[in-house]
């Protein structure tokens, strides 16, 4: 356990530095802000290298430093943590963890699977409040297709509610995600404005896979092509979309609903 009070330590600018996602792939690391993420985040596996606290924000609640080996805590100064925080209103604690990757192969799936598959979503709040959903109903995995936003940026693990860490999330193209659910005989749902149904006259009881593509764009030609069905959430005339991780919640409890009483 070392102690640093000063901004101008060489551990601490390099701390800031990597709040820039780019030098954050290039290195192979990440950073987790706040006690619960961490927590989180260690009870999933993460390799945790350093963590970073300020008693100041959370004096009585500095029981996680007792799952972390000693030589990677470093006890910094208020004016310390708040450069290296990335929340407006930190609670003490930050880590920085190794990055991991998983693949489609790794999925466990049960006999009955519910996956979402997110295509090119873009804003990192929408994607943490989806893997948000997809932990409280029991989603399997999370494929993301077209990935246009770090899935290890802080705005995703701080709306996710460190739920990043508990879903198995996988980066694949469309058509290996496609080849996938054929080869586990799992149907999907494409969500589309055009030629589709409403969702609540879908049957979601069996395996089942739920596409979402970005606002603005929507899903591909090739998904609404591969797509075994599309769905629609009809809505009044003079708005065509819902907030993309409404849509999924809409929906993937509708799934859940159709399960609990099949």
């Amino acid at each position: 356990m070392i102690n640093i009070n000063s901004l101008e330590n060489k551990k601490i600018k390099e701390v800031v530095k990597l709040r820039k996602s780019g030098l954050q792939k290039s290195k192979e690391l990440f950073l987790i802000d706040g006690k619960r993420e961490i927590e989180l985040a260690l009870k999933s596996g993460v390799t945790v290298k350093e963590i970073f606290y300020c008693s100041d924000f959370s004096p009585e609640d500095s029981r996680l430093l007792d799952k972390i080996d000693q030589e990677k805590i470093i006890i910094v100064s208020r004016n310390v943590f708040q450069k290296i925080a990335y929340k407006e209103n930190p609670d003490g604690f930050l880590a920085i963890a190794t990055r991991s990757a998983n693949s489609l192969n790794e999925i466990k799936l049960t006999h009955n699977p519910l996956v979402i598959i997110l295509e090119s979503v873009e804003k990192p709040g929408n994607l943490g409040a989806i893997l948000r959903t997809a932990y409280a109903a029991g989603v399997e995995a999370v494929i993301i297709n077209n990935n246009q936003t770090d899935i290890f940026n802080p705005n995703v693990i701080r709306a996710s509610e460190g739920h990043i860490f508990t879903n198995k999330i996988v980066i694949s193209s469309v058509k290996e995600t496609a080849d996938w659910l054929k080869n586990n005989k799992i149907q999907s749902f494409a969500a589309a404005i055009k030629q589709s149904k409403n969702y609540l006259q879908s049957d979601f009881s069996g395996p089942s896979a739920i596409i979402l593509g970005s606002e603005a764009e929507g899903l591909s030609k090739n998904w609404l092509k591969l797509a075994d069905s599309r769905i629609l959430i009809e809505m009044k005339s003079g708005i065509d979309s819902l907030n993309v991780s409404v849509s999924a919640a809409i929906i993937v409890f509708e799934a859940l609903r159709q399960r609990n009483i099949s």
